[in-house]
């Protein structure tokens, strides 16, 4: 493995992190599906989980159409928002979302948008009314065994959902609920530096995120890099995770994935024009399973380290145990 860029002398340092056991070994399975079985179910169409869903329909409809993953077995659950990339389908990431939730969480992804220009601003205030949203009517559409933990709740979002995550972080006071983990999976912020989507949220002032809760970037080795002549890259320099992870403070964690792209956490099967297009626009790897395996066990590393307070998954994905990929660059900040 080539040796890893590090910004920061301690790579990690356990006083700054959620506390884990002293005697734990410090290894991780967050890669593999975890130990809860998932489903999937579409609000607008009323699906049924294990057992079925018999209640009848939410008094307060959630304002966008949901896709919401969870465990299918009785328990407290923390929540995770996750924000689609752009002109994606929150069903395309069906897999990396099942991940997740197989790890004891239950995934809410909304669908922001079909068709979206230059101006993000609807996409952000869709995700602060579906974040009130959720402790009105979450509980309707869930079955009575399986409770969300509100008070442990974590954002995320891909490309342009996660500039949009960003976003909706830095608006504190927009939400009644708080984030306590933000999380920018190959987070994009426009064409290029000048020509950010409104409202931009890059500043280029290093370490000028006020923002009150843990984060972490991960980024894509060829997302910066042409498919062809004819299409820009999907994650430009000047406006991707690099620039992201610049305006961090601490805690925040970096990673960036060596020879996979900007697309290559999405599902293996995405049907349809958009799915296929997902092939053609974004420089790829190999497969797209080792990538989705990364950032699945990466979210859940972090989810658990600051809502649960175990960090020793996060500290061993942080000291080399990268599971099915080789990461170019690993960083973090106090």
């Amino acid at each position: 493995m080539e040796r890893l860029e590090r910004r920061s002398k301690t790579l990690i340092n356990t006083a700054t992190m959620p506390s884990s056991s002293a005697t734990a070994t410090v290894t991780t399975n967050v890669f593999e599906a975890g130990k809860y079985t998932t489903v999937l179910q579409k609000v607008e169409s009323r699906t049924t989980c294990c057992p079925a869903n018999t209640s009848p329909p939410p008094p307060v409809p959630p304002p966008k159409p949901l896709l919401i993953v969870m465990p299918c077995e009785a328990g407290e659950f923390p929540l995770l928002v996750f924000l689609h990339g752009y002109l994606l389908y929150n069903s395309f990431y069906s897999q990396l979302l099942q991940h997740i939730a197989s790890h004891g969480f239950i995934v809410i992804a909304p669908q922001l948008y079909l068709v979206a220009g230059q101006d993000s601003s609807d996409e952000i205030k869709s995700v602060t009314a579906t974040t009130n949203w959720l402790s009105e009517g979450l509980h309707h559409l869930l079955p009575p065994h399986v409770k969300p933990n509100l008070s442990k709740l974590g954002l995320a979002g891909h490309s342009r959902g996660g500039k949009t995550a960003f976003a909706s972080a830095l608006e504190k006071a927009a939400t009644t609920l708080k984030f306590s983990a933000l999380i920018g999976v190959d987070p994009v912020d426009g064409r290029d530096k000048g020509k950010q989507t409104t409202p931009p949220v890059l500043t280029y002032v290093p370490h000028s995120f006020d923002l009150d809760m843990a984060v972490m970037v991960i980024g894509s080795g060829l997302g910066e890099l042409k498919k062809n002549p004819l299409f820009p890259p999907c994650a430009p320099n000047g406006v991707n995770h690099k620039d992201f992870f610049k305006e961090c403070k601490g805690p925040a964690s970096y990673f960036v994935v060596k020879d996979y792209g900007h697309l290559d956490m999405l599902d293996d099967d995405t049907e349809g024009i958009r799915g296929k297009t997902s092939y053609c626009l974004c420089k790829n790897g190999k497969s797209r399973e080792p990538m989705r395996r990364f950032i699945g066990g990466a979210v859940v590393a972090c989810m658990k380290a600051y809502l649960g307070g175990d960090s020793s998954d996060l500290m061993a994905v942080m000291r080399g145990q990268t599971g099915p990929v080789e990461l170019q660059t690993v960083d973090y900040i106090l």
